[in-house]
């Protein structure tokens, strides 16, 4: 029985390719061992078709590589554009004339 046991664990430890890589099925069928896998040991790699697709990471890697920017004020924005000689203004709307 204990035998088996290691077998079955052997088999399971398999499916997890070298260096953090996974298959497509085997990421979905042990989602929550990858993202353990990728807060541990780092990002996880899951392959379509023999293809990386995408990235599992954790969010302190992710935040540490995507930092944060602040943004500028709209009004900063807009005086960034530098549309100096552009004229903004709109006429005054009256309606229209309609025929009754």
């Amino acid at each position: 029985m204990a035998k088996r046991a290691e077998l079955t664990k052997a088999r399971k430890a398999g499916r997890r390719m070298a260096g953090g890589r996974w298959k497509l099925e085997d990421a979905k069928a042990r989602f929550s061992e990858m993202v353990r896998h990728a807060r541990e040991d780092g990002p996880q790699r899951v392959s379509v078709r023999g293809q990386d697709a995408v990235v599992v990471m954790s969010v302190e890697e992710f935040e540490r590589l995507a930092p944060k920017k602040p943004r500028a004020p709209f009004v900063e924005f807009m005086e960034s554009l530098h549309l100096n000689g552009l004229d903004l203004r709109r006429e005054a709307d009256r309606g229209r004339d309609v025929e009754l």
